[in-house]
């Protein structure tokens, strides 16, 4: 994963609602999660709910799917487990010389 990718999944994990939001996206699992129950658990306006997925989407931690009047988020768990490796893998490196 590119540094830039894995920069903008930080930042956009950076600001408290967006990372309370994911987290509970990642809790729901493969099948994803209602909007309205994001809504409902973090108590904030549909509008600003609205920008915060748009953000982790634009930064390929979220995806969104239709179900007939439900949207669902669901976390993308590869590019997350890409962010998680790209920290890692050069961990300890220096510590060998």
């Amino acid at each position: 994963m590119q540094l830039e990718h894995v920069a903008k999944a930080l930042k956009e994990l950076g600001h408290p609602t967006r990372l309370s939001l994911y987290k509970l996206v990642v809790k729901a699992g493969h099948q994803g999660t209602p909007v309205g129950d994001i809504q409902q658990q973090l108590k904030i306006p549909g509008s600003t709910l609205s920008h915060h997925i748009s953000s982790l989407s634009s930064a390929g931690l979220l995806s969104q799917r239709r179900e007939g009047r439900t949207l669902f988020c669901t976390a993308q768990y590869e590019n997350l487990q890409n962010v998680i490796d790209f920290l890692q893998e050069e961990c300890c490196a220096d510590e060998c010389r």
